[in-house]
């Protein structure tokens, strides 16, 4: 197991990380029912998406590196991703995260960590609600997301399979506190129709 050290640095994500998060994504693809793509990527094939998560904005891929490890190891302990819920423009201000740990850093505050960075990068821009979808059973997942004060919403039953059965998914919300966006949601009745 990894020990997480307190002063582990959480920074955007580079192509230079690229294969270090594959590898991590990949663990979670043949390993798990936690994502539901069933085949291993190459880092080629993810460079797409890692290019659609910016420094800045809502979307955003920050890592954690092991800081006893120089640059050109790239030891990632994780990442989280901030990305778009729906691509209609009325959910822009709408978020869905996840947060991936490396084999051997989980149970050991990265997730924590990489949360609590993305909330906090997240407060500068125009965005109202986060949600995170949860295969189902994932006990330690709900709990992180409880402790970031995300709420279950709804359950998918049966929504996807993968290893010769059927997963559920499990929907969680929470709301953003922008510092850019409008606090409340307007008044239903005080709109036109």
């Amino acid at each position: 197991m990894v020990r997480i050290p307190a002063e582990a640095l959480v920074r955007p994500g580079t192509e230079a990380d690229l294969a270090a998060l594959t590898d991590i994504y990949n663990h979670y693809v043949r390993e798990t029912a936690f994502t539901f793509d069933t085949a291993a990527f190459t880092s080629e094939e993810r460079l797409p998406w890692l290019r659609s998560h910016p420094e800045d904005g809502p979307h955003r891929l920050l890592v954690a590196q092991d800081p006893r490890t120089g640059d050109n190891t790239r030891r990632l302990l994780g990442y989280a991703t901030s990305s778009p819920y729906r691509p209609k423009a009325a959910y822009g201000t709408s978020v869905e995260v996840s947060v991936y740990c490396a084999p051997g850093a989980t149970g050991r505050g990265t997730g924590s960590l990489l949360y609590g960075a993305l909330f906090d990068a997240l407060g500068g821009e125009d965005v109202h609600r986060a949600y995170a979808a949860i295969a189902q059973p994932n006990e330690a997942s709900a709990r992180l997301h409880g402790a970031f004060g995300f709420r279950h919403i709804g359950t998918y039953t049966e929504v996807g399979r993968k290893f010769g059965r059927y997963w559920d998914v499990s929907w969680y919300e929470k709301p953003l506190l922008s510092r850019t966006a409008p606090s409340a949601s307007p008044d239903p009745s005080r709109t036109r129709r």
